[in-house]
């Protein structure tokens, strides 16, 4: 049996009158990738800022329904304390400008005004741009702005800022997206390899990059889970139409 670490049960969320998730049913299972798929619009993104509550942020927001960490409703945490455990990396890499990498890598501790020592400091940016293999490339420039880095080393800076609060989830909303063909396959391989240690959900419309790194695949299509299971289940013999149509680039 493998570990399921966070459930979604009977949910929906929206903003105002206008419904963009309904009614997703899933177990998300630990220490491996999972990756939303389906067409722009379809409600993946909402779907993964309803699971760090960065939703609400939006005074228009709705939801209903639950969402359990390790068995916890997420809505009965702080949100601060969550978004410690489940970190965040968005499409477009966004190191903070007026930080250097040293900074960035710490800026989760300096937001939240958690004092730490200097060595504390010194280990945990190592270990976190050793984690993401960016360590060699920048530990002689590490008081240096994280802006001047190229947009795949800015990412992977973004994963290690994410790495070094030390969550159990890690959602990245298209992470490639932006990048160049190198970049992007250096943050796939990247990702393989920090799922030993984190559980990762990746919202990708690219079939290809979820074939290659998802270990689940849930697919939603206008705000519904048409189907979720095993990557290499659903990539050769889905159970659904409207699955096996997209898969196959009838629409997208």
């Amino acid at each position: 049996m493998e570990d399921k670490i966070l459930k979604i049960e009977n949910f929906y969320a929206g903003y105002g009158n206008i419904e963009v998730l309904k009614d997703i049913n899933i177990e998300i299972v630990k220490n491996k990738i999972t990756a939303f798929m389906g067409p722009s619009g379809c409600g993946k993104t909402t779907l993964i800022r309803c699971i760090n509550r960065m939703h609400e942020l939006n005074k228009e927001a709705y939801h209903k329904g639950e969402i359990y960490l390790e068995g916890e409703s997420i809505f009965s945490m702080e949100p601060v304390i969550l978004r410690r455990k489940v970190g965040m990396v968005f499409q477009k890499p966004n190191p903070f400008p007026h930080l250097t990498i040293y900074e960035n890598v710490l800026a989760g501790y300096i937001i939240n005004g958690i004092k730490l020592k200097k060595e504390e400091k010194d280990r945990i940016v190592e270990e976190n741009l050793k984690k993401v293999a960016l360590w060699d490339e920048v530990k002689d420039k590490l008081y240096t702005r994280g802006t001047h880095l190229s947009g795949g080393q800015q990412q992977r800076l973004c994963i290690a800022r994410t790495l070094a609060l030390n969550p159990e989830i890690l959602l990245l909303d298209e992470p490639t997206s932006s990048l160049d063909p190198k970049s992007t396959v250096e943050i796939e391989k990247l990702l393989e390899k920090l799922k030993e240690n984190v559980t990762i959900i990746i919202v990708t419309h690219n079939i290809s990059q979820a074939s290659r790194i998802a270990d689940y695949v849930a697919f939603i299509y206008l705000g519904e889970l048409i189907e979720y299971g095993k990557a290499e289940k659903i990539f050769t013999s889905p159970e659904n139409k409207i699955t096996d149509e997209y898969l196959s680039g009838k629409f997208g």
